[in-house]
């Protein structure tokens, strides 16, 4: 089975503060109604009920866990949701008032319908979820168990924990497989990754989606860096993007030079901030390691992508038109001569899209080995398997854009891993902030510096990826349940909340 899951699974554009505490269970319920609308029997339901058990169950009140579930009952989506919508949907749920089940059946409906179990913890997964519909009589109608495995997807009880993909014309399950298959076709990680995406959609879809992804990536750190006050949760957390945004625009403004290393951590804290206060984000692979990827992604934006660093390998050209920017993955440089009427703005725009996505089909190739060889849910592997595998891809992308090879861009996702092993996931008071934020920031800089050191090498190095995963794997499941998104242990009960 291949391991590959597509750039437009794992870069999901949702909302905040949690992949598998609020995504996740918002597409649990979302699945459940439309069960119910597709078995016909959605007009005969009375009322909805819901367990949360496990880590949903501990944490799930700082991750708006509720909250998510009222709306997806409601038939929202996290991809198109205000919002606003979701924001304490049941922690406000006024009394008496009835739900509109997939937004047109109405039942009676009260916040204590949801049922947070912590000490239950089911086997198929730590993020466990079980929805009951009855009708008038008070029979079951439906009953369904989801686990929310992390970055946002779903398995519904009775689903094997690898659900076949689609076939994909390279399909690999390791990291060695994958360079062997690239070495066979003289191709990159991330022409090797279009190829697959090109089995199921369109060139012209594939460039057209993986902008809108990083378009929704960009406008997350622009509304970050505007944004101040303080976070909701008892934490009362300030935002300071915005701060650190003025300050550095001031020293800009007074003639001093771009401080590129500053900026970068700027653009993490702002989307971390605004994945906590539980605005538009897209999980890359999740929502707590949501800053990491777009980051260093506008680092090479801003700092190196006009610079020569980040020209890339000459592999395929392509010159098909789409929209205002021009198809393309790799490193062909569009030139003012081969489109009439573009200026240069126009030119370093078309080459910029090309290179973020190169950048995203690197890190989405990278990305679905440790989905489908360790884990991405901090529930289940602890925060090396969610900051740990954001770095990586991230650091696996700013190499590929810088000019690497594919042994650089496996050397530095190895390293940046590598560097992450053991990491806990501890969020004090149950919320993605604090060390959350901060640790966004830290593993940006961290990718920067593997990419770095990954491109001063040849790409050989006595760690595999592959090794460095399994590590991961194994460091998951020997990880005490207190130190996985439970805050049950570390700065969670060491920190004072209020």
């Amino acid at each position: 089975m291949s391991a590959y899951t597509s750039a437009f699974e794992l870069f999901s554009i949702g909302i905040g503060p949690s992949s598998s505490h609020t995504v996740g269970p918002m597409k649990a319920a979302l699945h459940f109604v439309a069960r119910l609308e597709d078995d016909g029997v959605l007009d005969t339901v009375a009322s909805v009920s819901c367990a949360l058990y496990g880590s949903l169950g501990a944490t799930g009140i700082g991750h708006g866990t509720p909250d998510a579930v009222v709306a997806g009952l409601q038939g929202l989506d996290p991809e198109t949701v205000d919002p606003d919508a979701v924001r304490r949907a049941w922690s406000d749920w006024p009394e008496g008032q009835s739900l509109a089940l997939a937004g047109r059946h109405g039942i009676p409906f009260r916040k204590t319908d949801i049922v947070l179990e912590p000490r239950t913890r089911l086997p198929g997964h730590p993020n466990a979820m079980t929805l009951i519909a009855r009708d008038s009589e008070g029979a079951v109608v439906a009953e369904d168990t989801f686990y929310s495995i992390g970055g946002g997807f779903i398995r519904r009880e009775g689903e094997p924990a690898r659900v076949a993909a689609a076939p994909v014309p390279l399909d690999f399950d390791d990291a060695a497989t994958l360079i062997e298959l690239c070495d066979e076709r003289g191709i990159t990680i991330a022409e090797a990754a279009r190829l697959n995406e090109a089995a199921l959609r369109s060139d012209e879809e594939i460039a057209a989606g993986l902008d809108r992804i990083w378009d929704a990536m960009a406008a997350c750190v622009t509304a970050g860096l505007e944004n101040d006050g303080v976070l909701p949760g008892i934490l009362k957390v300030k935002r300071r993007a915005a701060v650190i945004r003025g300050q550095l625009d001031a020293i800009e403004a007074e003639g001093h030079r771009e401080l590129p290393g500053e900026w970068l951590g700027a653009f993490a804290l702002a989307v971390n901030e605004e994945n906590a206060a539980g605005g538009r984000v897209v999980t890359a692979p999740t929502n707590g390691a949501a800053g990491i990827l777009p980051a260093v992604a506008m680092y090479w934006w801003r700092f190196l992508a006009d610079s020569g660093l980040g020209a890339g390998n000459a592999v395929t050209p392509y010159g098909e038109l789409v929209g205002s920017a021009l198809l393309g993955y790799d490193g062909h440089a569009v030139t003012r001569g081969e489109v009439a009427g573009w200026d240069d703005g126009d030119v370093a725009e078309a080459n910029r899209r090309r290179g973020i996505r190169r950048f995203l089909l690197t890190a989405t190739a990278l990305g679905s080995l440790f989905k489908a060889n360790a884990s991405i849910s901090g529930a289940e592997g602890g925060c090396q398997a969610e900051v740990g595998s954001a770095c990586a891809m991230a650091a696996g992308g700013l190499t590929a854009v810088m000019g690497g090879t594919n042994r650089q861009i496996e050397n530095a996702a190895e390293i940046a891993m590598e560097h992450h092993l053991g990491l806990t996931c501890d969020p004090v008071g149950g919320l993605v902030q604090i060390p959350c934020i901060e640790r966004n920031a830290i593993a940006a800089s961290t990718a920067v510096t593997a990419a770095r050191l990954a491109l001063r090498g040849d790409g050989s190095h006595y760690v595999s990826l592959d090794a460095v995963v399994e590590t991961m794997r194994q460091t998951g499941i020997d990880m005490s349940t207190k130190y996985k998104e439970t805050s049950e242990g570390g700065l969670a009960v060491n920190v004072i909340e209020c």
